[in-house]
């Protein structure tokens, strides 16, 4: 793995309380968990809802709906985060 990987990870907007915005909240978790394999994620805002994308060297490798990341935590115990660091270790 290079030492300065970088991680696009490319996020809609999503329905809570009735208001469709982008948050970030739901991220943390995946955030933290790609930082604790020394990689640096790029947060880029795209229209489409409930999506999160997750892109290495201009390949999407992993994609998920954002409502299934649990909310905030530090990714350890979300088996989508396993998921999502799996799959970006492969793309090296």
């Amino acid at each position: 793995m290079p030492a300065n990987s970088s991680v696009t990870v490319r996020f809609g907007p999503y329905e809570s309380c009735g208001i469709v915005e982008h948050r970030t909240s739901r991220l943390q978790g995946l955030q933290a968990a790609l930082a604790e394999d020394g990689h640096q994620c790029v947060l880029q805002r795209i229209p489409d809802w409930n999506t999160v994308e997750l892109i290495v060297n201009g390949e999407l490798v992993f994609h998920c709906n954002i409502k299934d990341l649990d909310f905030g935590g530090d990714g350890k115990l979300d088996p989508l985060c396993q998921d999502a660091k799996t799959a970006v270790k492969k793309a090296y």
